[in-house]
């Protein structure tokens, strides 16, 4: 039925009144297939209900999630207008030209102090210290540890633990003790076993398991805006990170040479292991009674520091950006401004998000309210990634490439593996004339 013009005009009204426009009333964000991404939709859903615009979380799983984005951003579609990102894919979508610069809006929104300064370093700036932003930080994640606090705190095991290495049997402060824990509870004859980490090499588990090490130990993986690597990569403190790695490997149950995050939570729900490398973002399955029959006993901790002091860990999570070929860009921009503020912020959080705000993170509220949100918050302010340049897909294959057998098989020497990455990675970069 046609409508009058009073009713139009009524109609007109009433959009100025949601503050929407009449070109923009719907907005896609693109993510992977998690519950992250579920907790988005919700936040969404109140964007709407204030706003009048509505927002679909789009989700894909993880095993395509990288594939998908990039074939619909080289074929410079609309079909999505913000993405929540890979931090690595952070150089190749801006030099590509896919990602709206968001300098102006960090600097309007003084976002390099709001957010936490790891998050932003990793998640929105690129090149490195440049001062360019392309990403806001929405999902921080990192990794973590989970633990059976039942077996730590059993009288007979603590007993036998001082006994045996001469401390106190309590969740490791250092990666040494971390060695300790994991022998002592590795019991294949009673299918009990000492620890669980990252192998799986199709992505970018097993890297970020090692980084985990490397990073404790001091070390780093190059410098990041001269790309060099040699003597960076494959350091003293690098090759040592990576022969504990692989010791710890031992002390994993059978059959994890291809692990990652759900068997890492299994480790714990199907009593396999004493400890649990994961990421945060896993962590809620844990505390759930529903998915974890083990919840009431199971603890959380920080990754622990290596052998001089220095304690970081690998950043996961994503930052969300603004896709240059979509047509609602306007409206994107005021779905961030809305998504940066403190109340968006702490209901994000509320709802089971990472919030990557330095207030949020900080409160009382936020560390008290579940388990392994103090381990998280201490973490966020320590974390390093891995290249975030073009080509890090390329130097991703590489490092699995070399690390893999050495810790899944014992293949060579951890020198040996390093000093070939080493080599792979600078071809890479001559290749594309990074490090002329």
């Amino acid at each position: 039925m046609r409508k009058t013009m009073a009713g139009l005009f009524a109609g007109v009204g009433l959009m100025w009144a949601c503050g929407t426009s009449a070109q923009a009333q719907e907005l896609t964000i693109f993510w992977a297939e998690w519950d992250p991404a579920n907790y988005l939709q919700e936040l969404a859903n109140q964007y709407e209900a204030e706003t009048g615009v509505k927002v679909t979380v789009e989700t894909t799983p993880w095993s395509d999630f990288q594939t998908k984005a990039f074939t619909e951003f080289n074929a410079k579609g609309s079909a999505y207008d913000l993405v929540v990102g890979d931090s690595q894919w952070i150089g190749a979508a801006s030099e590509a030209g896919h990602y709206v610069d968001l300098t102006e809006f960090f600097t309007k929104h003084n976002l390099t102090q709001v957010m936490a300064p790891a998050t932003v370093k990793y998640y929105s700036e690129y090149p490195a210290n440049s001062k360019k932003y392309w990403s806001v930080p929405a999902e921080g994640d990192a990794v973590g540890w989970s633990y059976r606090k039942d077996w730590f705190e059993d009288p007979k095991e603590m007993e036998a633990f001082k006994a045996k290495y001469g401390y106190d049997l309590a969740p490791p402060k250092t990666w040494a003790q971390m060695r300790d824990i994991a022998e002592f509870f590795h019991r294949p004859d009673q299918k009990r076993y000492g620890i669980a980490i990252y192998t799986d090499n199709s992505y970018d588990g097993l890297v970020m398991g090692v980084e985990n090490a490397i990073f404790s130990f001091g070390g780093e993986l190059g410098d990041y805006q001269n790309y060099k690597v040699d003597g960076i990569i494959n350091s003293e403190k690098n090759v040592k990170a990576l022969e504990l790695y692989r010791e710890l490997y031992g002390f994993t149950p059978p059959g994890w040479a291809k692990s990652f995050f759900v068997e890492n939570n299994q480790a714990i729900t199907e009593n396999l292991a004493a400890m649990s490398m994961n990421y945060f973002a896993f962590f809620p399955a844990l505390v759930n009674e529903a998915s974890n029959p083990n919840a009431k006993v199971t603890g959380f901790f920080a990754n622990p520091a290596g052998p001089n002091g220095e304690q970081f860990a690998a950043l996961g999570g994503q930052g969300i950006s603004v896709i240059s070929y979509s047509k609602n860009q306007e409206e994107a921009m005021k779905f961030l401004e809305w998504f940066i503020k403190d109340e968006t912020q702490k209901r994000w959080a509320e709802l089971g998000g990472y919030t990557a705000s330095a207030k949020v993170l900080g409160s009382p509220e936020f560390q008290n309210a579940t388990p392994y949100n103090k381990a998280f918050y201490e973490t966020m302010f320590k974390v390093k990634d891995f290249w975030a340049t073009p080509e890090y897909a390329e130097l991703l294959i590489q490092a699995n490439q070399r690390i893999y057998p050495f810790v899944t098989a014992g293949q060579g020497t951890a020198k040996e593996v390093l000093d070939s990455l080493a080599a792979d990675w600078n071809a890479t970069f001559k290749k594309y004339g990074r490090n002329k």
